[in-house]
């Protein structure tokens, strides 16, 4: 199992890339009403799914392993959308779903890579 911290870290690294996702979102569709219930309301079933993820990749283990970002991605997009319309009512509009596979992706798996990457090159002699 890896150290605390690292865990903790990750984890609070992939919560917030999914809020800044909802952040962005409810900013360029101008969504109106209280920010942090508006918010919340749309970051849920993702960050449930997100919480989904790290129990199927087990991602504690190995929290900064892209492929555990990978697993963790592909259940917070599936799972969040069947999520948002079955269980939250609310839209699943293919250029939504494009975005939000996209940007998540980027996300959740991107930081993996660049942290993978980096400790490879402070290891080389």
């Amino acid at each position: 199992m890896a150290e605390r911290r690292v865990v903790v870290w990750s984890a609070v690294a992939d919560v917030v890339a999914v809020l800044v996702f909802v952040a962005i979102g409810r900013r360029t569709h101008d969504e109106t009403g209280n920010v942090v219930v508006g918010a919340l309301k749309v970051a849920a079933p993702f960050v449930i799914a997100l919480a989904l993820g790290w129990v199927i990749a087990r991602a504690w283990k190995s929290p900064w392993a892209p492929a555990a970002g990978v697993v963790i991605w592909l259940t917070t997009v599936i799972v969040g959308m069947l999520l948002r319309r079955f269980v939250f009512d609310r839209g699943t509009a293919l250029p939504f779903i494009i975005v939000a596979t996209l940007f998540t992706g980027f996300f959740l798996v991107g930081w993996r890579v660049v942290v993978e990457w980096r400790s490879e090159r402070d290891i080389r002699p």
